[in-house]
């Protein structure tokens, strides 16, 4: 579970003071794939940063599995980073002098991963971007789509709980972001992780399980909210729509009054309304 309580992160003096967030709570559960979606200059790329311990806010925490992480020292947190959390940018970020073989242990040996447990690890990752022929060549030999598959092998090799995308198909055609897309989810859905992808890209963000809106540096809607608005309206609608049928049903139910049968006139009656007749006369 990862927490985000009254987030808030200015630039500049305080009289030129430029508030990238202002108050941002967020709460976003394990496994989930979630898209901050906004323009640019919207603050998106500002909080991911806050949540990824990559920026410190000047107000507010992120709890992960309950611990601050704003509050760890530098290396504890370059740790927790290395360990927990894969992260893959618009621009590539790969070492375009080093093999592609050689990114991803870079990466590794980053993350603390023993050497013996490496090439294991390195050719798995390459083999699920689809990289395996390319794993001797120099990184600035490839192709922009190669270079974000390349970054994301970096990125899911020491397999992180969560995963960040700050606009990972920025610069690249319509066929290849679809592939880069698929790839990220697929890794989302095979290790359980948390998928967490900044972009402007309505498309992009409709594939995740929820959207939140950034405008101006605050939330400006969360589909997950509005979801919980509309599911509890559906219960209260369905809840007046069972308590008229239900109603309905037990007065259906209810036996008819039997009809009144007519009153048998006795002799004694007939008589008397015979005298009542010749007294007039």
């Amino acid at each position: 579970m990862i927490e985000v309580k009254h987030i808030t992160k200015t630039y500049g003096s305080k009289k030129n003071a430029f508030v990238a967030l202002d108050d941002v709570n967020i709460e976003i559960a394990d496994g989930a794939s979630l898209a901050i979606l906004g323009k640019s200059g919207s603050g998106k790329s500002t909080l991911m940063h806050a949540i990824s311990g990559l920026d410190k806010p000047e107000r507010g925490e992120v709890l992960i599995d309950g611990e601050d992480i704003l509050c760890l020292k530098t290396r504890a947190i370059d740790r927790f980073r290395a360990e927990k959390i894969g992260f893959i940018f618009q621009s590539f970020f790969v070492e375009g002098g080093e093999t592609c073989y050689d990114n991803v242990s870079l990466s590794l040996e980053t993350a603390g991963v023993p050497r013996a447990r490496r090439k294991r690890r390195i050719e798995s990752a390459l083999k699920a971007v689809d990289l395996t022929d390319k794993t001797r060549v120099r990184a600035k030999h490839l192709s922009g789509g190669q270079k974000q598959r390349l970054a994301i092998a970096r990125a899911i090799a020491g397999e992180p709980a969560i995963l960040f995308a700050d606009e990972p198909t920025g610069n690249l055609d319509s066929v290849t972001s679809a592939m880069i897309e698929d790839l990220l989810f697929e890794y989302q859905k095979q290790h359980g992780a948390t998928l967490i992808i900044v972009t402007h890209d309505e498309d992009l963000a409709k594939r995740c399980e929820r959207i939140v809106r950034i405008k101006d540096g605050r939330v400006e809607s969360d589909s997950a909210i509005e979801d919980a608005i509309r599911i509890a309206q559906g219960k209260t609608v369905a809840s007046r729509a069972h308590r008229h049928a239900a109603t309905v049903t037990i007065a259906a139910a209810a036996p008819l009054p039997e009809p009144k049968k007519p009153r048998r006139q006795t002799k004694q009656s007939r008589t008397t309304k015979a005298i009542k007749k010749e007294a007039k006369k």
